[in-house]
C-alpha cells in the first residue's frame, strides 16, 4: 500500500514533467482544452469521470466546478494521462485488462480491487448498474452481456462494464473492457487498476 509520501512524490514528478511541455499540444493530444483568460491564470481543462477539472498554467493548481475536493490519487492519474497522451484515435476494439502490456503481472490485484467487487455488487442485481453509472458518470448503455455500460473516464479512455445474469446452472459473471488504444501506454497497468477501482467503489456506494 502506497504511503502518503509516495503519492506526494508521484504528484511532484508528474507536475515537473508536465511543466516542460507545451500545454496547447497536450490538450490537442489528450482531448482537453487550453483556456486563456484575461487577468486570470490560463488553465488546462480536462473531463475526468464526468467532472470538469481545471489545472492552472503554469502554477498547476487543481480545481473543479463543484466543491468536492480533488484527491491526490486523482491528481496523479490526471497528470499521468496528460503526460502520456499521444495522437491516437479510439479503435472500437475492446480488450480485457490482461491484454494490456505488462498488465498480467497486476491481474490478481486488478481482480481483487475492481473486477471481483464489481461482479459481487451487481451480479445479483444488474439493473442497478446503468442507473448508478448514468447518475454518477453519465454512462452510455452498451450492447454486451445482459447489462452493460460504457463510462468515459478521460476523453480517450472509455471503460465498458459488463454483467451476465446468473441462472440455475451458472452464477452471475462480469467483465471490464477497454478500447485497445489503451495499450499505447496512455496509462500504466497500475494506474488503470487504480482508476477502475475508483469507479467501481463509487458505483457500489451509490447502489447501496
Amino acid at each position: 500500500m502506497a504511503r502518503i509520501n509516495d503519492y506526494k512524490k508521484a504528484l511532484e514528478i508528474g507536475k515537473e514533467e508536465i511543466s516542460k511541455k507545451n500545454p496547447l499540444h497536450l490538450c490537442r493530444l489528450s482531448g482537453g482544452e487550453f483556456v486563456e483568460k484575461a487577468n486570470k491564470p490560463d488553465s488546462i481543462q480536462i473531463m475526468f469521470l464526468n467532472r470538469m477539472v481545471n489545472i492552472s498554467w503554469p502554477e498547476l493548481t487543481f480545481t473543479q466546478d463543484s466543491d468536492k475536493e480533488i484527491k491526490i490519487k486523482e491528481k496523479i492519474l490526471i497528470l499521468h494521462y496528460l503526460n502520456n497522451a499521444k495522437k491516437e484515435d479510439l479503435t472500437g476494439e475492446l480488450i480485457a485488462y490482461q491484454e494490456i502490456p505488462s498488465a498480467r503481472f497486476y491481474l490478481s490485484s486488478f481482480n481483487a480491487r475492481a473486477k471481483d467487487p464489481f461482479i459481487t455488487a451487481f451480479g445479483d442485481n444488474p439493473d442497478k448498474l446503468p442507473i448508478v453509472a448514468k447518475e454518477l458518470f453519465a454512462a452510455q448503455t452498451a450492447s454486451m452481456g445482459d447489462v452493460s455500460v460504457t463510462i468515459q473516464a478521460f476523453p480517450k479512455t472509455p471503460i465498458t462494464f459488463v454483467i451476465w445474469r446468473g441462472d440455475e446452472e451458472f452464477p452471475p459473471n462480469g467483465t471490464i473492457l477497454f478500447d485497445s488504444s489503451i495499450k499505447n501506454n496512455l496509462l500504466s497497468p497500475e494506474d488503470i487498476a487504480e482508476l477502475v477501482s475508483m469507479i467501481v467503489y463509487s458505483m457500489i456506494a451509490k447502489a447501496r
